[in-house]
């Protein structure tokens, strides 16, 4: 094939896959251009876990905060957006046990309605009515689940904020 021809196909080959809407994780947002600041007020728990709202809040805060694409606003009449949380299901279902029956594996699965809101005009940006996080978590050998719940959940809160972040920034 000649310089030219092949000159033609590179350019061929980037208008495709210009085209296709591939993009590299990170660079996609599927905020508007104008939203510059969120307020993230405390999630509703509907679950009896203690504190869950507060440490799912918590981290949701501060994976945005640290993917530094918009700033959090603690008063949600100065945000141009707010995402509201409602923690709806927290399950902890044992699936692996040690030779004396006693488990030490759980799936850890948080489920909740999430809504981001243009501020102004309360019109939902995102929304997903069943988020759900999935995550195993391996007990200490020794310990049982009630002794590690609050670092499970640590753990878990982490990950789940993790995982929303990127739902409602990259549109994944």
């Amino acid at each position: 094939m000649s310089t030219i021809g092949n000159r033609v196909l590179v350019v061929l080959i980037l208008a495709v896959t210009a085209a296709c809407g591939y993009h590299l994780r990170g660079t996609g947002s599927s905020l508007p251009p104008g939203v510059r600041t969120m307020s993230i007020p405390v999630f509703k728990n509907l679950t009896t876990r203690y504190e869950l709202d507060i440490k799912l809040t918590r981290a949701v805060i501060n994976e945005m905060v640290t993917r530094g694409k918009v700033s959090v606003e603690a008063d949600a009449g100065k945000a141009d957006v707010v995402l509201e949380g409602e923690v709806a299901s927290f399950t902890a279902t044992p699936v692996a046990f040690t030779g004396q029956t006693r488990a030490d594996r759980y799936t850890i699965t948080v489920t909740a309605r999430v809504v981001l809101r243009d501020r102004a005009s309360r019109k939902a940006l995102f929304s997903n009515p069943a988020f759900v996080y999935v995550e195993e978590y391996d007990v200490p050998p020794g310990r049982d689940f009630d002794s590690v719940q609050a670092e499970a959940i640590d753990r878990v809160a982490e990950k789940f904020a993790r995982s929303l972040v990127v739902a409602i920034l990259e549109g994944f």
